[in-house]
């Protein structure tokens, strides 16, 4: 069997795996170790044994059990209502103001957790109800929470940018860096579009009474402290990080015990949360870990195959594809397999195959830039395809969470103006790769 062959054979059967329904890293891991045993006998069981090795070693690891600690602290001791609340007096008089509030929460969300589900959960238990209370369209906040939430895997610090980096052998600092201005800016074309449209059709969103909206400045200022005060954990987080004071690590390390602080500073922590934030975190932790460890040792099959180099000269040499022509293909198989899969999966699958052969097109910028400007589309792609109907993940995470008045039907209208907004963000920073990577450069290069 020729080895073009066996890649394919290793692919169409990781993917059947995965349609079964089994554990993304047993599925992938799972064949990666049949395929090594196939093909190099007992030798091929140094494959895992170098890529455990390889995971241990890599130590900006240590930052995902630090900012998923540090998420689910914010969350269960319910500090991040406290923002909502703020949005809720602050932006309350202006038409829509409640559904921009929602998309700026869904921001600092992201900011304190990099996990697109807690800002779901959060959006859908704080903001749905109260939004829909005050007779805002079921379809418009349907959206927003939906859009909003799929920040969380853009926005520094993103867990998802973590695994990238892991599998594309890629500064994570850079990689966060490079995640803010698109993500700030997709955010304010969030806000954008709910203001015109809400302008043009106040019933979509209307502004709240006066009764609803009377407060006395000393309780605007209230609310406004208690919601500053997670801005102010980022920022003893990533201000010292961005300056150069810190690693990394440090950097994580500071935003967990800061998030703890706080926690205890309010008086919001109980033994009970404290149990249940580290259960949590080491479930999480430990799940990606395995993925990566599966991933990267499928990626050393493909590697040993030569398939890579294979794919690239089918691309290239026989269809005779231009560069962009190859990217344009990948980000649209993106698309096609973020309606029944989840980032995660979507990248250990590819990352052997896309990751390589990005490094190698001609886009006209060094091989480094050109990886981390690709993490930055790639998470843009996996956003749009959270999205995207019949299968995409958050329209299901939605259903589980919504009230019965919200149909599955209204789900799937509510998100067609917003997945256009970010495949006109897409559209941009790919066309515009100093999006992504002006940030990145400025810190380095000081």
């Amino acid at each position: 069997m020729s080895y073009e062959m066996i890649a394919i054979l290793m692919f169409s059967s990781m993917m059947l795996m995965l349609l079964t329904g089994q554990r993304v890293f047993g599925a992938i891991g799972g064949i990666a170790a049949i395929a090594a045993l196939a093909l190099w006998g007992t030798g091929g069981g140094d494959i895992p044994f170098s890529a455990a090795m390889k995971l241990m070693k890599w130590y900006p690891l240590l930052t995902l059990p630090m900012f998923i600690f540090m998420g689910y602290i914010l969350s269960e001791t319910k500090i991040a209502d406290d923002l909502y609340k703020m949005f809720h007096v602050w932006m309350g008089p202006v038409n829509g103001g409640l559904a921009i509030g929602t998309i700026l929460l869904m921001v600092l969300i992201s900011a304190m957790n990099g996990l697109s589900v807690a800002g779901m959960a959060i959006g859908a238990t704080i903001a749905l109800p109260e939004l829909l209370k005050r007779k805002y369209d079921k379809r418009m906040v349907t959206g927003v929470i939906q859009a909003g939430s799929s920040l969380g895997i853009l926005v520094p610090p993103s867990v998802v940018l973590v695994l990238y980096a892991m599998i594309a052998r890629a500064p994570v600092g850079q990689l966060w860096l490079a995640g803010v201005v698109p993500g700030l800016m997709m955010a304010g074309m969030f806000v954008v579009y709910i203001a015109v449209r809400c302008k043009l059709n106040p019933e979509l969103g209307p502004a709240l009474n006066v009764e609803e909206r009377e407060a006395s400045k000393e309780e605007k200022y209230r609310l406004l402290l208690a919601g500053i005060l997670p801005l102010v954990i980022f920022a003893a987080m990533m201000v010292p990080f961005v300056m150069g004071y810190t690693s990394l690590v440090e950097a994580s390390a500071i935003g967990a015990l800061t998030a703890l602080l706080a926690a205890i500073f309010r008086r919001r922590l109980t033994m009970d949360i404290l149990v249940l934030c580290l259960k949590n975190t080491l479930g999480i932790s430990c799940m990606f870990m395995w993925i990566i460890l599966a991933a990267l040792g499928f990626g050393a099959v493909f590697d040993g195959l030569g398939a890579v180099k294979a794919i690239e000269n089918l691309f290239t040499e026989q269809l005779g594809l231009s560069p962009w022509m190859i990217l344009i293909m990948m980000q649209l198989s993106f698309l096609v397999m973020g309606t029944f899969l989840d980032d995660t999966a979507m990248l250990v699958i590819v990352a052997p195959l896309y990751v390589p052969l990005v490094a190698h097109l001609d886009l006209g910028m060094p091989a480094n830039e050109v990886l981390i400007w690709y993490g930055v589309l790639y998470t843009i792609t996996t956003q749009i395809a959270y999205m995207t109907p019949p299968f995409g993940y958050n329209l299901f995470l939605m259903r589980a969470m919504a009230p019965p008045e919200i149909s599955m039907r209204d789900i799937y209208g509510s998100i067609t103006p917003f997945v256009l907004v970010m495949v006109l963000a897409l559209a941009l920073v790919m066309a515009f790769p100093q999006i992504a990577l002006w940030l990145p450069d400025l810190v380095y290069q000081r």
